[in-house]
């Protein structure tokens, strides 16, 4: 494992890769483009409503916020960084309520046999709805085992992948991610939701996080390891989001940057952050862009 001086060293060495294939332009069939303000609406699938935003115009780029199980579209008021708002003039930004987020207005199932797949099926059959075939995506907290299972199940739509503070498995405190489940999501949930109960609860977050208990969760490291999806990774260093998750994706990633840490203070240090993320993204932009 790399040291906190040799992951920094990474950092300031990180090199850029190729560019990637031209994306696939196919008519949006949902909110309208170019638009200042976001755009709202809904779209359904085999039992489950996802709530959307979109803003902005040019290549798409879907951003999940924070919050774990509650990932919503009104988190991004006290992210680290609002990246809808500090995208919407490079791109097309599309984000979405998580299936089941507390406070949001996405529902559906509760997908026991397979939890982190269902939610990249979510957020491809978004992506389905309006019509686009390739795109970014960066994904805070929770986001970060989101872009490694989305890349894992849709390797030629993902162009490129930002994983902001990700979440993983932190052995000296393995069950943080589980016990925020059962008993900071699960209650608010099953006040709203008669039909589910704490045992069908357990069994999800069993699944979600202790089935693979090591590393990001979503996928293996042999995934990982042989992954060639361009990434950029902003550490981050709290119980939920172990620092050394970040060193791991970096180290295994072939084509992995990562960005110096910490980076969230001083305000100018955060502005040359957010800059980095937005030339990443530009760098690996394919000439013809989804409208």
């Amino acid at each position: 494992m790399l040291s906190r001086r040799d992951f920094v060293s990474l950092a300031a060495a990180s090199a850029a890769a190729p560019g990637l294939a031209s994306a696939q332009s196919t008519p949006p069939q949902a909110a309208p483009t170019g638009t200042s303000e976001p755009a709202t609406g809904f779209y359904e699938k085999n039992g489950v409503r996802i709530r959307y935003q979109a803003i902005g115009s040019g290549f798409p780029l879907l951003v999940t916020p924070g919050g774990g199980l509650n990932s919503r579209i009104s988190n991004w008021a006290t992210a680290v960084f609002n990246a809808p708002e500090a995208f919407k003039n490079d791109f097309r930004v599309i984000t979405m309520d998580q299936r089941n987020a507390n406070g949001g207005e996405s529902t559906g199932p509760i997908p026991v046999d397979d939890p982190w797949g269902a939610f990249a099926d979510d957020q491809l059959g978004l992506m389905d709805h309006f019509g686009i075939g390739k795109f970014f995506f960066m994904g805070y907290c929770i986001g970060g085992p989101f872009a490694l299972k989305l890349i894992e199940r849709a390797p030629d739509r993902v162009v490129a992948a930002v994983l902001c503070q990700p979440v993983g498995h932190r052995p000296e405190n393995p069950d943080v991610m589980y016990k925020s489940g059962k008993e900071v999501w699960a209650p608010e949930l099953l006040k709203q939701r008669p039909d589910l109960n704490m045992e069908t609860i357990e069994k999800y977050l069993h699944n979600l996080y202790r089935v693979r208990p090591d590393f990001v969760y979503s996928v293996s490291r042999d995934f990982v390891r042989n992954c060639q999806t361009p990434m950029l990774v902003l550490p981050d260093d709290t119980p939920a989001h172990p620092y050394q998750t970040s060193v791991d994706i970096a180290s295994l990633a072939p084509n992995a940057e990562v960005t110096v840490y910490p980076w969230k203070e001083p305000p100018e240090l955060k502005e040359r952050t957010i800059n980095r993320v937005r030339a990443f993204l530009k760098r690996y932009q394919p000439q013809t862009a989804a409208r």
